[in-house]
């Protein structure tokens, strides 16, 4: 239980239902759902991924381990019953282990596996400590296993980019919130976060902005050139939630109100992942009834 909490073992579990999901409705629409499922090579790139995102965790959770006891008192006492020397013992296998598998698939898989671990590892060592760039950066790690997906089914189709942006900017909104929920432990540990350097105040103004980007990718994927079928409503009900967000942040003051609004966001996360089915519900109702 301890290593899954470190892992976040929930996060992974819904990456891969959503890496799985974006390949059969948007990276390879047009092959066969059990060709896709059943791909081998496909299947070594998801866990390949899974595999490097755990060995992410844990050397963030390696490096934040004080702030941590802060932020997060309950979720350290189980995240500690396993020692530093294991978890970095776990890291180094998890890594070696998503590269062997990356093998099996090409050297340009191996490649791009080797960039992203160690972007995670530069990531939490310096780059977090960097205002703004490091939310960027966080968030962009966060999508970047799909561009493994991206680039073997050689789908380079313009509704995987806007797609991408947008939750691009979802992630990076997550991100300055997080900030904003642990600005207690980044204070206490020196740590040069947006709402730590410049206030709360500016870190909401930088999120608002954030958000109105979102309109440009939404605009497009709403519009009569962007195939998403009726996850058409998915858009429109994450834009309204967006705006209740909002109109939420800015009242907010307290730990206990950020973490509530980052539970939101993760909710709108989730439901998008979920949703991806509805860009073709026919294909997948057909696909269930074929079952029974």
């Amino acid at each position: 239980m301890s290593l899954f909490s470190v892992v976040r073992g929930y996060n992974i579990a819904i990456l891969v239902l959503a890496q799985y999901l974006a390949a059969i409705y948007i990276f390879a629409p047009q092959r066969q759902t059990s060709t896709v499922l059943f791909d081998p090579y496909l299947f070594l790139i998801v866990l390949a991924s899974a595999l490097s995102i755990a060995s992410g965790y844990i050397i963030n959770n390696f490096y934040d381990a004080e702030k941590d006891l802060i932020n997060r008192p309950h979720k350290s006492i189980l995240d500690n019953y396993i020692s530093q020397r294991s978890k970095l013992t776990t890291y180094f296998l998890l890594n070696f282990s998503a590269v062997i598998l990356a093998s099996a698939v090409s050297f340009r898989a191996v490649a791009f596996f080797a960039v992203y671990i160690f972007l995670l590892w530069f990531y939490s060592h310096k780059l977090k400590k960097i205002p703004l760039l490091g939310n960027i950066t966080a968030a962009s790690l966060a999508i970047f296993p799909f561009f493994g997906i991206f680039i073997y089914y050689k789908n380079f189709d313009w509704i995987i980019f806007v797609h991408a942006t947008f939750l691009m900017l979802i992630l990076v909104i997550r991100e300055l919130v997080k900030d904003l929920e642990n600005i207690k432990g980044d204070f206490t540990q020196n740590y040069p976060t947006i709402p730590v350097v410049y206030g709360e105040k500016a870190t909401k103004i930088i999120i608002s902005l954030a958000f109105l980007l979102t309109i440009v990718p939404v605009y497009f994927l709403l519009s009569d050139r962007m195939e998403v079928g009726y996850m058409f409503y998915y858009f429109m009900l994450s834009f309204v939630l967006l705006t209740i967000f909002l109109i939420l942040l800015w009242q907010s003051k307290s730990q206990l109100h950020y973490r509530l609004l980052h539970l939101l966001l993760r909710l709108i996360l989730v439901l998008g992942v979920f949703s991806i089915i509805l860009i073709n519900i026919d294909h997948f109702l057909e696909k269930i009834s074929s079952y029974f």
